[in-house]
């Protein structure tokens, strides 16, 4: 297994089209993150147009205080299309984590410099019979090979985000975070550069 400890700081870009669950991703992170008693930022962006245009936000968890929401480079970067890894393929440190779906993004990375995974998370949601979980798909692989947060407290913000009349997809959540942890166990991360 390729579990890192957890570092003192993490900065996170998650980005996509909206209605693939960008928004959702990076809030629930930050929920898990607070019940471990964490600093957190969330910070949302979208278009006007919302479900169809792009959407991203920046998470950043830390074990100390944040000085400020706004940064320009991170640690991880979650990318669900293609238009997102134009923009953001750049702003990930050397030595950064790229996850990407590998469905909705047609030119993989080319830096050879950052750690890379793609997973076939839409293809999975699929099979799960709901397309609205591959964002929990992504948080899975994502949690398998860097622990940000604990796969409960995951569980657990995501009972306390999930409104009322969506309570019932808790179940099916579960088993996408755990099918990404799968996938993510099956595939190793690359350095472009040591391929």
């Amino acid at each position: 297994m390729t579990n890192r400890t957890m570092k003192n700081s993490y900065e996170i870009i998650i980005a996509g089209f909206g209605g693939q669950g960008v928004l959702s991703m990076g809030q629930i992170i930050a929920y898990a993150a607070m019940k471990e008693g964490k600093e957190v930022s969330w910070m949302p962006s979208y278009g006007p147009e919302m479900r169809g245009g792009t959407a991203n936000c920046i998470v950043i968890v830390s074990d100390r205080r944040i000085s400020s929401p706004i940064v320009t480079k991170f640690d991880i970067a979650i990318i669900l299309n293609q238009p997102s890894m134009e923009k953001f393929e750049t702003a990930l440190k050397p030595g950064g984590f790229l996850l990407y779906e590998q469905s909705t993004v047609i030119k993989p990375p080319t830096r050879k410099d950052i750690e890379l995974l793609s997973i076939p998370a839409l293809e999975e949601a699929e099979r799960l019979k709901s397309k609205q979980i591959a964002n929990m798909i992504m948080v899975g692989a994502l949690l398998e090979k860097h622990p940000i947060v604990k796969l409960e407290n995951i569980v657990q913000a995501l009972c306390e985000v999930l409104p009322p009349h969506r309570q019932n997809l808790i179940s099916l959540n579960k088993q996408a975070l755990e099918r990404g942890k799968q996938l993510a166990q099956c595939q190793s991360v690359s350095f472009l550069g040591m391929l």
